[in-house]
């Protein structure tokens, strides 16, 4: 086995983007492909590490780049800045999810009848996003994410199943949240479910959050089973 990984560009609405995607050339033919999605932060080494992992896992991965080429945030007002446009313009974010999905289909090794999306905080909302789309893909998978509905689509008809993984203490997601997000997909008719993990705060998944006045902290039990039941998810929508 070698994980083979590269960056790709691709553009929407005339910006230009940086993915980042692996995969393991030990295996021929297509695979599953798994779109992941960053945090507020930008593109960074966290996501390039789960691509990685992915790949490991027999996917192809490609992690997507909401900001741009080279952008990034170093602190939590430019992170703020970055995603704040997304937040106010849900349609902006969708298609930028959209242009994603469509350059991961062109590459070789992509079995575009398996497709799933996968993201951490921002990135979770992204992937919901494209789920109320109605995007035709397998499943996605929210890690601590947002969870607020879209504005601009009242009344999601939502194809692909849904699994969210949530930490309890989330002060950026609080229960009552929770709820309402679980409300909205069952109005939708979606294939949902949620797992909350107890004395768990957001970013649980991420080795370096340790705020917990901002409500930021690793939590290494519902770090390794949120990463089971992807998994579990995986193996269940691709087969």
């Amino acid at each position: 086995m070698a994980i083979v990984s590269n960056t790709v560009d691709y553009l929407d609405d005339g910006d230009v983007l940086e993915g980042f995607f692996a995969y393991d050339d030990a295996l021929s033919g297509v695979r599953p492909v798994v779109l992941i999605h960053h945090a507020w932060g930008g593109r960074d080494e966290f996501v390039a590490e789960k691509a990685k992992a992915l790949a490991a896992l027999g996917y192809l991965a490609f992690a997507a780049d909401m900001y741009g080429k080279g952008i990034r945030g170093s602190s939590p007002e430019q992170n703020a800045k970055l995603m704040q446009p997304f937040m106010l313009d849900r349609a902006k974010l969708q298609q930028r999810m959209q242009s994603a999905l469509a350059t991961v289909k062109l590459l070789p090794w992509a079995d575009n009848a398996r497709v799933a999306a996968m993201g951490f905080c921002f990135g979770g909302l992204c992937v919901l996003d494209l789920a109320r789309t109605g995007a035709a893909i397998r499943g996605v998978v929210s890690f601590h994410g947002l969870l607020m509905p879209a504005d601009n689509i009242p009344h999601p008809e939502i194809k692909a199943k849904v699994l969210v993984l949530h930490g309890h203490d989330d002060p950026m997601v609080p229960p009552e949240q929770v709820l309402a997000f679980q409300t909205e997909m069952t109005q939708a008719g979606a294939d949902w479910q949620t797992h909350v993990y107890g004395g768990t705060m957001h970013a649980f998944t991420n080795p370096v959050a340790n705020d917990p006045s901002f409500g930021t902290v690793y939590q290494s039990t519902a770090d390794g089973r949120s990463w089971k039941a992807m998994q579990n998810f995986f193996a269940e929508i691709f087969a």
